[in-house]
């Protein structure tokens, strides 16, 4: 029997359970978050400065299908500045990108300013102060994933990445889940 899990990824953890780099590059883990069967992975990654949800299974079959084309991963992203509509229309569109050293392409997408500052626990590491300038938030649905996605995207419209928070993979939401829970899911 597969057992799937919906965890908030803290700020500063790694997307995995064994670490296999060199000491110096040490981040802690997800086994830390809780008790879960040995052969758990997650599905798909948030890199070690981004936050939010993340989706553990013991099912690879279900592992592949997500991290897929055609599930939608939305984003919630703090960028440096108040971001135009012109720079919101680029991303929407698609634009150019680097993925290991190759230009990339990436597909259309869903982008939105938000309103209203979204209510997030407070980070482990600051961020910095209104001292340095406004900031905007914005909303970006993708149905892709490659390396670090949506900062290389939002620094190619001139508008840097301070906090990134995965607030939804597919139909399973954040919600009001606080940085470190774990919660079982009866299925994904």
């Amino acid at each position: 029997m597969h057992r799937h899990f919906k965890i908030y990824k803290p700020y500063g953890f790694l997307s995995q359970f064994i670490n296999n780099e060199k000491p110096r590059k040490k981040g802690r883990l997800l086994g830390e978050l809780g008790d879960f069967p040995e052969s758990t992975m997650s599905i798909g990654r948030l890199d070690k400065d981004s936050e939010g949800l993340l989706l553990l299974t013991t099912d690879g079959k279900v592992s592949a299908k997500i991290t897929g084309k055609g599930v939608e991963k939305e984003y919630y992203c703090q960028v440096d500045g108040e971001i135009d509509e012109e720079s919101i229309k680029k991303l929407r569109e698609g634009l150019e990108i680097s993925i290991q050293g190759k230009k990339y392409e990436t597909l259309p997408c869903k982008v939105l300013k938000l309103k209203d500052r979204p209510e997030f626990p407070e980070r482990a590491k600051k961020i910095r102060d209104e001292r340095h300038g406004p900031t905007s938030w914005i909303s970006i649905t993708l149905t892709e994933g490659k390396f670090r996605q949506v900062k290389k995207m939002t620094a190619a419209v001139g508008f840097p990445t301070l906090r990134l928070v995965r607030v939804r993979i597919g139909k399973e939401y954040l919600g009001q889940m606080q940085a470190g829970e774990v919660r079982e899911l009866n299925h994904l």
